[in-house]
């Protein structure tokens, strides 16, 4: 059999082996490819015309003849049929991967398809003389062309939605170097350089879009190509101007063990959209396991697609403070969203009442009827909002919520029972929840959406990630890593990528004794004295790895309180705004710290409580709570 690679430069084999010169030369590969995309066969007419027009007909029958020779020579007699006038080649006979390229397709492979896809359809070749061929050459590159961007669009989403931006990315610039007019192509990429944390990429990637478009045709991008370049302007931008080092080790490390889960929560949140009915997402597991990362993921997602996103995350002093909670979500997005403008003046009076930042959107005065209850303005409120665009509310550590703002939300999901809404909450087992465990329940039963319960990742999933975080290493290093990682980490992701990330630096994995965490034991219930020796030492390496003003700030963050804000800091740390803007940046950045309207709070609370232990002596501690508290003294 004859393997021909027509997708990118040509190449042949026979029987596995390199192919005869014959079968390579020009017209006779010509013909050979033709007829393989002519299942039907053509007429020896048809034939001479397309490969031998300039020829006397004697001397190009005779021509197309010694082609036929050769392909029979060494596909077989039986492979070639020249019956009824007409030449066909017999299924079977040869194998182009373009014919795999449309196999794969249809049956959604989108990553072998992808694999084939090395450039255009014949890249580079070409039949002087022969218009016929040429014709259908351009022709049937614009069509190999086009499903090879449709292949590689389709691979790119499927990279996205398992959590890999970076390679997803990639694989979208192959799209544009294809056709670089493809807004398909040109979105998926944006979509996917954001989610990877290169926004000023993505929007670089469209300004440079928009001159080519208007100076080869005079024309804009479409109307969704637009709204997308301006959703990603809108969407605030940590990543720091100056990177500490260049290299790996300053890159978000991939969601390995994770690729399911958010495809789960993709789909459960795009049914909520699409059937109009109110969705909840609950999803669970110790500190450290992932949760705010696929949180993250996931509701980065929604607001590149066009979802008003009310996000924000609670801790532990909130679980004291009534409707702390729901106010925390009146400012964390739903105060910007499209459309709330049409919601009951009262529930916007009740909001007003309370928020100075509604008071300013809504400076206008209502006092018609009665007060709303803050429960009762937040599902109208969220009515009016998902009028306009598809809305969800999320709360990163839902468990330490206040009780009336964790039943307003169970409230929200039945008065708002047939509108496109979710709600997504992640939190831990303990303390217990009666309104979280009763949700779960609910879910699958007469709630649409998804309960997650995360787990520790294994050792195939650990693998995947010191692979990718130590690149350098050899098969028996990775194992001897993977086995020490697994024991450290619990398999807890966020203190296996620091270990990974200080092997790489150097750090030596000494063996610890007995099974860390303690049976019936979480993360946060450990204290940090009770860690191993290496997570310690990873958490440190990490920490002197941050710029000196990443670090002075993240050492104040970690005696300020659960919550921190922006004047606390500088006060603590004695720098400006500016300073301790990039600071944060850089924190959030890398994972150290998350960010809502209310402040910035540690990913995970054993890391603060390390980096309290290790990096302060104890004066200092007591000096920057004072500081803090008293910013004029």
């Amino acid at each position: 059999m004859i393997s021909c690679h027509t997708l990118g430069p040509v190449a042949m084999s026979l029987d596995g082996g390199p192919a005869p010169p014959e079968l390579l030369w020009r017209k006779h590969l010509a013909l050979l490819v033709y007829l393989s995309r002519s299942p039907r066969g053509r007429t020896r007419e048809h034939l001479v015309g397309l490969l031998w027009p300039d020829k006397p007909e004697a001397a190009a029958r005779h021509s197309l003849n010694e082609a036929i020779r050769v392909l029979r020579r060494y596909l077989g007699d039986q492979s070639v049929d020249t019956g009824g006038g007409q030449v066909r080649l017999m299924p079977g006979t040869v194998r182009l991967d373009v014919d795999q390229l449309d196999e794969l397709a249809r049956s959604g492979a989108w990553a072998a398809a992808a694999n084939l896809i090395a450039g255009e359809f014949l890249e580079g070749f070409a039949v002087p003389g022969a218009s016929g061929f040429e014709d259908w050459l351009t022709s049937e590159r614009s069509a190999v062309r086009q499903r090879s961007v449709d292949v590689l669009i389709q691979y790119a989403e499927e990279l996205i939605r398992g959590g890999q931006s970076g390679e997803a990315a990639a694989i979208a610039v192959r799209a544009l170097g294809l056709e670089p007019r493809s807004e398909s192509a040109l979105r998926v990429a944006m979509r996917s350089l954001v989610l990877a944390g290169d926004r000023a990429g993505a929007l670089e990637r469209y300004e440079a879009f928009c001159v080519s478009l208007k100076e080869e045709m005079g024309a804009t991008p479409d109307s969704g190509t637009a709204a997308l370049a301006e959703r990603i302007r809108s969407e605030r931008s940590v990543r720091p101007v100056v990177s500490q080092a260049n290299d790996r080790n300053d890159e978000r490390p991939p969601l390995v063990g994770r690729e399911v889960e958010l495809s789960k929560l993709v789909d459960s949140a795009a049914a909520a959209w699409r059937d109009r009915r109110a969705g909840a997402i609950l999803i669970q597991g110790d500190s450290g396991i992932g949760k705010t990362r696929l949180m993250d993921e996931l509701l980065a997602r929604l607001r590149l697609d066009g979802v008003s996103v009310a996000a924000v995350r609670a801790v532990e002093s909130d679980l004291k403070e009534e409707g702390s909670g729901i106010l925390a979500i009146a400012r964390g997005g739903l105060l910007r969203a499209a459309g709330i403008a049409a919601a009951p003046p009262r529930s916007i009076a009740a909001f007003s009442a309370v928020l100075p930042e509604w008071a300013d959107r809504f400076p206008k005065r209502y006092s018609q009827g009665d007060s709303m209850s803050l429960a009762r303005a937040l599902s109208e409120v969220a009515r009016a909002a998902c009028d306009e665009q598809p809305l969800a509310i999320a709360v990163d550590d839902a468990h330490w919520l206040d009780q009336s703002s964790l039943l307003a939300l169970m409230a929200l999901l039945r008065d708002l029972a047939t509108a496109p809404v979710v709600l997504v909450l992640s939190a831990e087992f303990h303390p217990e929840r009666i309104e979280l465990d009763e949700l779960r329940t609910r879910i699958g039963r007469d709630t649409q959406g998804l309960a997650l319960r995360l787990t520790p990742l294994d050792s195939a999933e650990l693998r995947a990630l010191a692979r990718h975080m130590l690149p350098r290493f050899s098969d028996i290093e990775i194992e001897r890593v993977v086995r020490r990682v697994a024991t450290d980490s619990a398999g807890l992701p966020l203190l296996a990528v620091e270990l990974l990330r200080a092997v790489a630096l150097g750090l030596d994995l000494r063996g610890t004794p007995g099974a860390w965490p303690e049976p019936l034991r979480t993360l946060d219930q450990t204290l940090p004295g009770d860690l191993p020796d290496t997570v310690s030492a990873a958490i440190r390496i990490a920490f002197r790895r941050l710029t000196p003003r990443a670090q002075k700030a993240l050492a104040a963050a970690s005696v300020l309180g659960d919550r921190v804000r922006l004047e606390a800091l500088m006060s603590a740390v004695g720098i400006d705004r500016t300073e301790a803007a990039q600071a944060l940046d850089e924190l959030e950045w890398q994972r150290w710290l998350v960010c809502d309207t209310q402040g910035y709070t540690f990913v995970a609370r054993i890391v603060r409580q390390v980096i309290a232990r290790d990096m302060l002596t104890p004066g200092q501690r007591q000096r920057m709570k004072a500081v803090a508290q008293n910013p004029t003294s």
